[in-house]
């Protein structure tokens, strides 16, 4: 990158905050998806949607490519420059701007923590519910820009279902403002929900509000264990089934429980082949009642011990199990594949065993947890990039589980996106008429391509 540009980005952001030595373009050249290194050409810091109109005139002149990114949690290769580009860092940028009690919503800076906007919330009566596993690190942008989910999206839905309005900076500068506080908006296409989910291909966000709702009064948190993996995903379906919609269902295996137990020892079981945790919330007879038929059921497909938490610390820590998951299972080994096929969730059983056959036949260890409830699970490979065979296999694995999430009406991503990592299955869920149509808006909206090129296709 030519030293006169890099000069002219100095004068917009400031010496301080334009970085280009050596170690912090080591740094910015990953983010947590193994097996990717891209250093970009000089990492920004602005501090205003003001100074990131000018980075984009600039870098839109001069045909450099930009990539938006927040902390750097992004398990896609999506937060990387591919071709020593500028990265457009949004750590400065951490204001939350209004909180409006009136109209329900939230307007925040993309580099706002997704955690400090629910403590905010939160110590105001409101609920804010997407809760990304890396909500304590994770920004808003990149909430948006991935349509994160969480623990939570099971009965409150995902990133997408909240946001109302989005200030974007576009490729040329131009500042794009689409929805806003009004509930209702028909006018014209639908921009947000075209934006959510663009992984920085189409824009960087500068502003986003988002619906918030009154918390629920109450909140039960159970944990089952069970013998057999399948009976625990027979459960998940029945609970489904009985019209029961817990605020959260997440599964783990038994791999993952032992990881977790000797990382965090939270006093989960080691004789058994999966945990289902699980929590329903809401009005306090309700709530009741659906604890009630969640115990049941569980009960009913040889559930060996069922647990309920007695206060809020208990349940902390039995919610800390299933968050402190990866964290578990990445000590194991250098190497930590972490995919999240998706199926319908009627499927999920029928996926588990995709998945453990799957990891015989290549012989690799693959520990799996997710979102049972929405069918969006995570199996997670143990290996070391250092051993081309084993990670040959590795991804030998994983391609037949997509294939087999994709025959089952799946996709080959529930919320971590495509970014570099997985754009060569896009093609298997899209098919050539779905490519065709997304360069389509890609080139609508960037026909320079300078906007975090290479990903997504």
């Amino acid at each position: 990158m030519e030293q006169s540009f890099i000069n002219e980005l100095k004068a917009i952001v400031g010496e301080q905050y334009t970085l280009t030595d050596r170690e912090s373009l080591a740094v910015y050249g990953y983010d947590s998806t193994p097996e990717i290194e891209s250093r970009p050409g000089a990492v920004l810091l602005p501090a205003s949607t003001g100074e990131v109109v000018r980075i984009m005139r600039l870098c839109h002149g001069a045909g450099v490519s930009v990539t938006p990114r927040g902390s750097g949690t992004n398990l896609s290769g999506g937060s990387l420059s591919v071709n020593a580009g500028v990265v457009v860092q949004t750590s400065r940028m951490n204001r939350i701007i209004e909180i409006d009690e009136e109209n329900l919503t939230a307007t925040v800076e993309p580099g706002v923590v997704t955690s400090a906007l629910h403590r905010e919330v939160e110590s105001r009566g409101l609920f804010y519910p997407p809760d990304p596993g890396s909500m304590n690190i994770s920004t808003m942008g990149g909430n948006v820009a991935e349509n994160s989910g969480g623990l939570r999206g099971l009965k409150y839905g995902v990133t997408a279902d909240y946001v109302m309005g989005l200030e974007t900076v576009l490729a040329d500068g131009d500042i794009l403002k689409s929805g806003g506080k009004a509930v209702k908006d028909v006018a014209g296409y639908a921009i947000n929900p075209l934006l959510v989910s663009s992984e920085g291909t189409l824009g960087l966000f500068t502003g986003i509000t988002v619906k918030l709702i009154p918390g629920p009064q109450v909140k039960v948190t159970m944990l089952a264990h069970f013998p057999a993996l399948q009976d625990a995903a027979l459960a998940v379906s029945a609970i489904i089934a009985a019209r029961v919609i817990p605020a959260t269902l997440e599964i783990l295996d038994r791999v993952t429980i032992k990881c977790v137990e000797e990382y965090a020892h939270v006093g989960l079981p080691l004789d058994v082949d999966a945990v289902l945790l699980i929590e329903v919330d809401g009005h306090p007879a309700v709530t009741a009642e659906e604890a009630a038929a969640v115990a049941e059921i569980c009960t009913r497909h040889r559930c060996s011990f069922f647990q309920t938490a007695q206060n809020a610390d208990e349940a902390l820590k039995l919610t800390a199990a299933r968050r402190t998951a990866l964290s578990a299972l990445a000590r194991l080994k250098p190497t930590t594949i972490l995919e999240d096929a998706t199926v319908p969730r009627s499927c999920i059983a029928p996926m588990l065993q995709v998945i453990q056959d799957s990891a015989r036949k290549y012989n690799v260890t693959i520990g799996t947890f997710g979102h049972a409830g929405d069918g969006n699970l995570h199996p997670t490979c143990l290996t070391d990039e250092r051993d081309k065979d084993e990670i040959a296999r590795a991804h030998a694995a994983f391609s037949e589980i997509f294939d087999a999430a994709i025959g089952m009406g799946g996709t080959i991503t529930g919320e971590h996106g495509v970014g570099l990592a997985k754009k060569k299955y896009l093609p298997r869920l899209v098919g050539e008429s779905g490519i065709r149509v997304m360069r389509g808006i890609k080139i609508a909206f960037d026909p320079k391509g300078i906007l975090n090129p290479c990903k997504m296709f």
